[in-house]
Order: C-alpha cells, then sequence, then structure tokens
C-alpha cells in the first residue's frame, strides 16, 4: 500500500487484484471526453487505468494525505483534486459549471454507503451514469425486487430514480486490507424526465419511510392515520399487506391519493 496505513475512520480498503480492477474499468467504458468524478480515489488503483482512457479526471479525496500523493503523482492538466468529503459536493453545480452531464464512479467507504446514495439520487438530472463498488448486501438491497428478502426503502427510492444493474461480485482477497463482507460492482442509470413519478416526491418519500420504518406490521399499522383515510382498493394495495409487498407503482398511487386529500 505504498506506506499508507489504512484509516478506519475513512473506511478505507485499498482495492489491489489487477483482474478485478480490469473488469470495473471496462463496466465503467470511460470515454476519452468524458467529465467523470471518482470518489475515493485511494492509491489510484483505478484512476491510473481510467486516466490511460480519458482525457481529464476529477476526483473527491477526503484524505489529505492520500490527496497529496495523487497530486505529487499527477499533473494538474490530467487530474483535479476535490479534498472534501463526498457527502457534501454538489455535483449539480459542478455538471452545470462543465456545461455538460457528469459520470460518477468509486469505491464508496461502507460506513457512509447509504448516506451517498441518497446524497447522489439529489444530482441525478445532471448524472449520466454511477458505477460504485458497495457491501454485497447494500447492492442486493438496491437492486431488490418487491416482495423478496432484500427489498427495502433503498430499494424504492433509488429503483424510483434510477435503473439499476448488479454488475459481479468481489471477494475480500481483492483489497488490502480485506474487508470482512463480499462487495459487488453496482451500475445505476438515472431515468428520464417521463418516468413514473408521484406528485409529490417529499411525500412520496415519507409514505415509503412510514412504511418500512415498522416493515413488520401491515400497512393499516404502519401507516398510522394515513392508513384510515387511504382509498385501498383504488391504489390496488391491501391493508394487509406489508411494505416490501408493495410495487413502486403502488407507492406512487398511495401517495398521490394522499397528495389529493391535501395530507402532508
Amino acid at each position: 500500500m505504498a506506506n499508507h496505513t489504512a484509516r478506519k475512520r475513512f473506511g478505507q480498503n485499498f482495492l489491489i487484484d489487477a483482474s478485478v480492477i480490469e473488469s470495473i474499468v471496462r463496466a465503467i467504458a470511460p470515454a476519452q471526453t468524458d467529465h467523470l468524478f471518482e470518489i475515493g480515489p485511494g492509491l489510484g488503483a483505478l484512476t491510473v487505468p481510467i486516466l490511460e482512457r480519458i482525457d481529464h479526471l476529477n476526483v473527491i479525496e477526503i484524505d489529505r494525505d492520500l490527496a497529496a500523493r495523487l497530486g505529487h503523482r499527477f499533473k494538474p492538466q490530467q487530474l483535479t483534486i476535490i479534498e472534501q468529503d463526498a457527502l457534501r459536493v454538489d455535483f449539480s453545480t459542478l455538471a452545470q459549471a462543465l456545461g455538460k452531464p457528469i459520470r460518477i464512479a468509486g469505491n464508496l467507504p461502507y460506513n457512509i454507503s447509504s448516506p451517498m446514495l441518497f446524497a447522489c439520487a439529489e444530482h441525478a438530472d445532471y448524472v449520466v451514469d454511477q458505477h460504485f463498488m458497495l457491501q454485497r448486501e447494500v447492492v442486493d438491497r438496491i437492486v431488490a425486487a418487491p416482495d423478496t428478502t432484500h427489498y427495502s426503502r433503498l430499494s424504492v427510492m433509488l429503483q424510483y430514480r434510477y435503473a439499476v444493474e448488479k454488475l459481479f461480485d468481489v471477494n475480500p482477497e481483492a483489497f488490502d486490507p480485506p474487508p470482512r463482507v463480499v462487495s459487488s460492482i453496482v451500475r445505476m442509470i438515472p431515468l428520464p424526465q417521463t418516468r413514473p413519478r408521484a406528485k409529490d416526491d417529499l411525500l412520496f418519500a415519507a409514505v415509503v419511510q412510514k412504511a418500512f420504518a415498522q416493515r413488520r406490521k401491515m400497512l393499516r399499522g404502519a401507516l398510522g392515520a394515513w392508513a384510515k383515510q387511504m382509498p385501498w382498493q383504488e391504489v390496488g394495495v391491501e391493508p394487509t399487506w406489508r411494505a416490501e409487498q408493495v410495487s413502486i407503482e403502488g407507492f406512487i398511487k398511495m401517495a398521490d391519493a394522499l397528495s389529493v386529500m391535501g395530507k402532508e
């Protein structure tokens, strides 16, 4: 690891398997003129092969030591280093400044994976695609279908905004130090403006959150006061169902029904 000690507080596990690195870069398929942002470049395992295919790369690195290493290793013409917490990066503003939608990729620290995914979703209108390495369990939740073990709030909220695809798994031995879990690569492509969408995105998110907050409860109990106002037959959802049985379309219809009634 070039004498750098992985820092637990940053969730650092450095990718070292050349075949896995090649597979990830092939999946990203960077084009020469892409505006690509890599989150958490670390020691440059993905940075180096991506720079062989692209004119310029932007990286976001919170670790000052690693940011300095990258600065010494690459010229500014090749690499722009954003020394910042990725959770605080305004990708929309960056894309607007570039005048072109951006691409995002990276090996996300597992301790911020869900917050990072939700943060990226806020900028999806300005993103071409996202390729992330995450804990396998998280990826399984992202791509899960209704009425399956992994279907969750994360599944609904991300599939509401993206077309998602699990690409392949990555074993712990591909990292130094090896994590205690298997990782997976996921591709996320923002859905177009014509996608099925609730009348009120915030109300949709609130209904989904409330339904899954007590996922063992039937919806008539989990939704509280909303359950008494819900036109169950009209929305095609049974009050005796649990949250994991409701499709994204079902959640949209539930939120829209409440929106028409002026519920907040």
